[in-house]
């Protein structure tokens, strides 16, 4: 009986063993899966990350001016990619780089966005896209605006760009004209138009060409003024004036851009109506502005940034030309000069400055 009892200890005793060694290999088994997930949640997370690193482009935005006076179409452009699903710090990076007027530091900054190995550069004008051209022959570069962006070297054709820069052009085939006519309408008996143009307007043939058909079509006759330097300006005003010319045209030209109080000064001072090429001039005091709306292309240059990180060559990408203009009127100035702005021209512009 003794026997018999010390056998049943003995296998209770064994019997627990037995159960605690099945808990403990439990126990380690559930440990392992715990830390199996774990080790499986720390890489999800870090490929995660890695995947959101790699939706985060870098995109480069070039400008040769300021960049407080470029806010408002570098603001577009940000619009123009949300509207896309872009939204800055989130899924994209860019990149502001300006020369801030000075012709020696676009280099520089340009150099910079290179070095970053940005994915695009989107460039402000032509200044900034000759630099980005002469910076880097695998990044695809996008224009905002460019007046002839095959006189000047930057594409091939427009169907078909050939380079690794396309974007879009800031002039329509008859902008000229319709500016023309504009001021044709203002000064009713106007027989005469100063024309202010920069080097790389006077060498642009389609756009001298288009002016002049135009001009003859409304009984004008034109007088160009050709500057390479801010001090060629006031003498041009001085030749005007000696030309007896009753209006003046101000196409947009580096030269005059950055001297646009001045221009807008001396027109008031000469009583020169002047349409200009850019709203700045305006804004700074000049007459009127009949031109492509850049916050406009600014936000369709986000179109082509898309297609361009999306696999687009830009050598396929077209280059398009505007499709919104703006009609700016200073009144002003237009009363400084003793002007009267008709009441139909009035109803017509989309901005009257007062």
């Amino acid at each position: 009986m003794h026997e018999r009892t010390w056998m049943r200890s003995s296998n209770s005793r064994s019997d627990n063993r037995k159960s605690k060694t099945r808990t403990e290999l439990s126990r380690s088994i559930q440990n392992l899966k715990w830390l199996g997930l774990l080790v499986l949640l720390v890489g999800c997370v870090g490929m995660a990350e890695a995947q959101q690193a790699k939706k985060s482009p870098r995109i480069g935005f070039l400008i040769a001016s300021s960049a407080s006076s470029q806010e408002p179409r570098l603001e577009a452009f940000r619009q123009g990619l949300r509207e896309l699903g872009y939204i800055e710090g989130q899924n994209i990076v860019i990149e502001l780089r300006s020369g801030e007027g000075k012709p020696e530091r676009l280099p520089v900054v340009t150099a910079d966005l290179v070095q970053l190995k940005v994915d695009v550069i989107v460039t402000g004008g032509g200044t900034s896209t000759r630099a980005a051209k002469d910076a880097t022959i695998t990044i695809p570069i996008v224009m905002t605006q460019d007046p002839d962006p095959v006189a000047s070297g930057f594409v091939a054709s427009l169907a078909r760009p050939g380079g690794n820069i396309t974007g879009l052009s800031n002039v329509s085939a008859d902008l000229g004209g319709k500016r023309l006519e504009l001021l044709k309408e203002i000064v009713p008996k106007l027989s005469r138009v100063a024309v202010l143009i920069g080097q790389a307007e006077q060498m642009n043939a389609a756009l001298m060409k288009e002016l002049e058909v135009s001009a003859q079509a409304l009984g004008l006759r034109l007088q160009i003024l050709a500057l390479r330097e801010a001090k060629d300006i006031e003498p041009a005003f001085q030749t005007a004036s000696k030309g007896r010319a009753g209006a003046g045209l101000g196409q947009a030209a580096n030269v005059l851009l950055s001297q646009r109080t001045q221009v807008a000064d001396l027109a008031v001072k000469s009583r020169l109506p002047v349409m200009y090429g850019r709203e700045e001039f305006v804004e700074a005091g000049g007459l009127m502005v009949y031109a492509a709306s850049i916050t406009d292309l600014s936000r369709r240059a986000a179109r082509y940034v898309d297609k361009l990180l999306k696999g687009a060559k830009p050598a396929d990408l077209p280059v398009e030309q505007p499709m919104k203009f703006e009609f700016v009127i200073n009144l002003k100035t237009a009363k400084q000069i003793g002007l009267t702005i008709p009441q139909s021209v009035l109803y017509r512009a989309d901005k009257v400055i007062k």
